[in-house]
């Protein structure tokens, strides 16, 4: 009753830049031990976190670099669940994004980045041609589970594709064969499936809007 309380009362709203770090809070927390994280970065436990906060960061700096949305809701002024998204047609990144970015890769590694890189190339053999909003990441802080906030913030990204003209929906993947039947109970299909290694797979999803595809 409580967790359902907390929702009725619950916003989604756009994070501001200047709390960024708020988003990264949840997204550490909420991904810590999610394989492809395990996989991309090394997996030995001294550093960790800090490697998985570097990433975290990245991503989303590349979301306000591009001024794309951070999703949040909040609890008592902090964000406790956020999604990121990247929309149909992408803005410019900005200068500083790709220092960002080979500064990241630098700590992390050749290694970390060439595992990356190579999830990269397996999910875009399944891109959706039509242009469409891409949920790049989901997460809800453990000490929220249950809460609803992750149905909020899904339902808040599916408003905001529908009521694009220029998306025909939403496409996502999960590491995490649990959430596939989760994510078909919402409206999307398996447009693709990679097994990685013998400790990771990947599938990818997309969800129609507006008719189309």
């Amino acid at each position: 009753m409580a967790a359902l309380n907390a929702r009725a009362l619950a916003v989604v709203e756009r994070l501001s830049t200047d709390r960024a770090e708020q988003a990264v809070d949840v997204l550490v927390d909420s991904f810590f031990d999610y394989p492809v994280m395990r996989h991309i970065i090394d997996g030995v436990e001294e550093g960790y976190e800090g490697r998985l906060r570097k990433l975290m960061r990245f991503f989303v700096a590349a979301r306000y670099n591009r001024d794309e949305p951070v999703l949040v809701v909040k609890e008592d002024s902090r964000a406790v669940a956020t999604a990121i998204l990247t929309p149909p047609f992408q803005q410019e990144a900005a200068p500083a994004l790709a220092k960002h970015r080979e500064a990241v890769w630098l700590e992390l590694g050749r290694e970390a980045r060439a595992r990356y890189e190579a999830l990269g190339d397996l999910w875009r053999t399944f891109d959706i041609p039509e242009p469409h909003y891409h949920l790049n990441m989901i997460g809800v802080m453990k000490s929220h589970a249950g809460s609803g906030y992750g149905r909020l913030l899904l339902d808040a990204v599916h408003e905001l594709s529908s009521g694009d003209p220029d998306s025909t929906g939403v496409s996502l993947n999960t590491e995490d064969e649990s959430n596939v039947p989760l994510y078909e109970h919402f409206g999307y299909r398996v447009s693709g499936h990679v097994r990685v290694s013998d400790d990771l797979a990947t599938w990818v999803m997309f969800r129609e809007d507006n008719g189309s595809v």
